[in-house]
């Protein structure tokens, strides 16, 4: 199959832009790794996967001042499956003080019952938590198509595909999910201007 100047194209590659528009999460592509060019190119970049994704912040550092994390399965492989709360304001335990703001939806639009490394497409299907790429991009098909094509999502790494590997951020890299609108931050670093008074001054 060839594009309108004449290049041979993979039928998979047409179909991209067509199945991130409908949204449709059965024909879209894993989001681990997203391909470009013909069958020999290396993938245009992976996609991160958070810690935070398989374990949770202890509040305590080890001997290095690290932070601790625990992973999510040491709580959740003891405990009895039991229903799912509705909202945030049922969760008694660990969670509980867990802020959410995120739409209409409950713990069950997302969660899996019984099973804390994995989540629920809203076709019924289940999907493993690294893969909440695919989770957020049911609702979210324009940022979605954004994201694969460089405008959303910062890269960590080069640019240029033959420099370097390149890494995108995941979705909660950024966004809390149950609290998604971005929260900002603060930079590392101010910003340096070198004609500035005081920059003079320090010189």
């Amino acid at each position: 199959m060839r594009d309108a100047r004449g290049r041979a194209v993979r039928p998979s590659a047409l179909l991209l832009p067509l199945c991130l528009a409908c949204g449709d999460p059965n024909t879209r592509p894993s989001g681990v790794s997203v391909a470009t060019g013909g069958d020999a190119s290396p993938p245009a970049f992976e996609v991160d996967r958070p810690r935070r994704l398989t374990s949770i912040a202890a509040g305590r550092t080890d001997s290095r001042g690290r932070p601790l994390r625990v992973a999510c399965v040491t709580c959740h492989s003891l405990r009895r499956d039991a229903p799912l709360p509705q909202n945030a304001q049922q969760l008694t335990l660990f969670h509980n003080g867990l802020r959410f703001d995120h739409g209409n939806l409950t713990c069950g639009s997302c969660h899996v019952q019984g099973s804390a490394s994995h989540l629920r497409l809203a076709n019924g299907a289940t999907i493993d938590m690294l893969d909440v790429i695919e989770l957020c991009s049911q609702c979210h098909g324009e940022r979605r198509k954004a994201y694969d094509h460089g405008a959303h999502g910062g890269m960590l790494g080069s640019w240029e595909p033959g420099l370097g590997p390149r890494r995108k951020a995941n979705c909660v890299s950024c966004h809390d999910p149950h609290l998604p609108r971005y929260q900002g931050g603060q930079p590392v670093l101010p910003p340096r201007d070198r004609g500035s008074a005081s920059d003079k001054e320090a010189h």
